[in-house]
This record gives structure tokens, sequence and C-alpha cells, in this order.
């Protein structure tokens, strides 16, 4: 079988995506008479056939599923690779670190000040960094790590804490002193743009009781969370650092004994090299234990 070339891979997952050649054919900017060419070529070469096809529908075979799938990881390990080369390339090239806003931006700027090389903070939206590491638009994230794998990268947890009920301040339960996971089941917890069944479960405290999810309204970051909860649509689990850094007269915080803590972990990708990211790690490890935290609970 001779080599997939990368053009051909892109072809196909625009096809895929779109189950459309006329569409496919517009997005990439081509005709469609060259599009279907190289798609019929591609699975003459790799002996299979990847999409079902009649006069008025598309659809992936088992074959085209699975490279659809795989495609992805190679599409993005080219392009991280053409990313990192061109930084490297650079005169002083600076280690790309990110985070979503809050806790996580506010500890990288205190490392940066100390760090030995130049870093270039970047910040991002909930569950972007994972993606940012694996195409190569970052080199290290600061993200939550619920306990959870992240197949394709290394993780370093910096610390953990407890987390809390976000509460309305009328709400029948902030009138007590401490809750329990328990005492979300039934209730509405706010859901973030492409989060995973285990992450809907970790932040509602299913995760805890095993119970269903019951999905309150999309939120995209902490600010808008806390105005859900504000307004009597959801209550919330947040980590302890959160409730002090947004304290609000329309949001009581109650300590949920029984939660799973939150971490805070730097992650990279598996097996790199780059002593740089060694040099950061480092870095990070020490200005982490020097600062104080809410109820931080041992890491581990």
């Amino acid at each position: 079988m001779d080599d997939v070339e990368v053009r051909e891979l892109r072809y196909f997952r625009a096809v895929a995506e779109e189950l459309n050649f006329s569409r496919a054919a517009e997005r990439l900017g081509m005709a469609q008479p060259p599009l279907s060419r190289a798609i019929r070529l591609l699975e003459r070469r790799l002996g299979v056939q990847l999409f079902e096809r009649t006069s008025r529908h598309v659809s992936l075979t088992p074959a085209g599923a699975v490279l659809f799938a795989e495609s992805a990881k190679a599409l993005d390990a080219v392009t991280a690779a053409v990313r990192r080369t061109r930084r490297a390339a650079q005169r002083t090239p600076a280690l790309v670190v990110t985070a979503k806003p809050g806790v996580a931006t506010d500890l990288l700027r205190r490392i940066a000040d100390v760090h030995p090389d130049p870093v270039d903070v970047r910040v991002s939206g909930f569950g972007e960094q994972t993606e940012m590491l694996r195409d190569g638009r970052a080199d290290v994230a600061v993200l939550g790590c619920q306990g959870g794998t992240h197949h394709g990268l290394d993780v370093e947890v910096l610390f953990s804490e407890p987390r809390v009920a976000a509460l309305p301040s009328d709400h029948e339960l902030a009138g007590r002193a401490v809750l329990t996971c328990a005492d979300f089941s039934g209730r509405p917890t706010p859901c973030w743009p492409l989060s995973s069944a285990a992450d809907r479960a970790y932040w509602s405290g299913q995760d805890v009781t095993g119970g269903p999810v019951t999905p309150g309204p999309i939120v995209h970051d902490s600010a808008q969370l806390l105005e859900t909860v504000a307004l009597g649509q959801a209550v919330a689990l947040l980590p302890a650092s959160v409730a002090e850094l947004r304290s609000r007269d329309d949001v009581v915080y109650r300590p949920v004994v029984d939660a799973t803590p939150y971490s805070l972990a730097l992650a990279w990708p598996a097996g790199a090299r780059d002593p740089r990211i060694a040099r950061f790690v480092r870095t990070a490890t020490e200005v982490s234990e020097a600062l104080p935290r809410p109820g931080a609970v041992p890491a581990g």
C-alpha cells in the first residue's frame, strides 16, 4: 500500500464531516469532480470502501468510521509538528502555556515571573487545553484533573482542594452548615460545552452517588455559572478557591463534605523531550507549594 498523504486525509475528513461531496468541495475551495476522484483513489490505495453513496445520501462505512477517528490523531500530530518546528526556529522561542481564566492563569503569571525561560501565557476556554496540546498550539497546559485519564498526555498534579456548593442566597439548602453530594440529586447543575459524561457526573456530585445528572443551563465561564445560580436556575459544585475569589450577595457557599476534590495539574504531550518543559514543571511545583490554598488537601 502506498503512503497516504496528509492532503488526502483532509479531503476525506471534509467529506466525512459534511456527508455531502458538494459542500465538502466548497469548504475545501475546490471543484467536486477532483474531490470525488481523490476519495476514490484513497479507497483504492487502502483497499476499502470509505463511504456508502447513493444519489441522495452519503454515509461512512465501518472502515470509514475507523479512519475518521484515527485520522484526527494523525492530522493533529502533523499540525503540532509544524507549529512546534516553526516556534523552535524563532530567535528566542517561548514556551507556550495555556489555561482557562481564574486561579490557573493567576498561578501562571506567578510562575512566569520567576521562570528562567520565556513563557507565552495564552488564555483558553473550558476543555480547550488538551486540544491545544495535541495540535501544537501549546506546549504545556494548566488544567483541572478530576481523576480521569488524559490519553497521550503526561500529567503532574500541583495541588488539590475541597469543593463547595454554590447556592442562591434564598435556597432551601442555604441554611445548612454542610452538605453532601446526595443533596444535589435531582437538582439542575450547569453544563460545560463539550463536557463528557464523566465530567458532568463530577461537576454535579453524581460521581459519588452514582445517580443520574440533571442538566441545567450551558455555561462558558465561572461568571456565567454564578449568574445561573443567582437566578435560581441551577446549583453548582465549585473549587473552594473560586468561592473565595467570587464573593457576591446573592450567592452563598457551603462545604460539601464528600465531594471529590478538585485538582489543578500541569499537562504536556506524553514523551516530550523538551528540557524547557521539565524546567517549567519544576518551577511550577516550587511556586505552587509556596502559595496558600483554601482548605487544601495533599495531592494524591
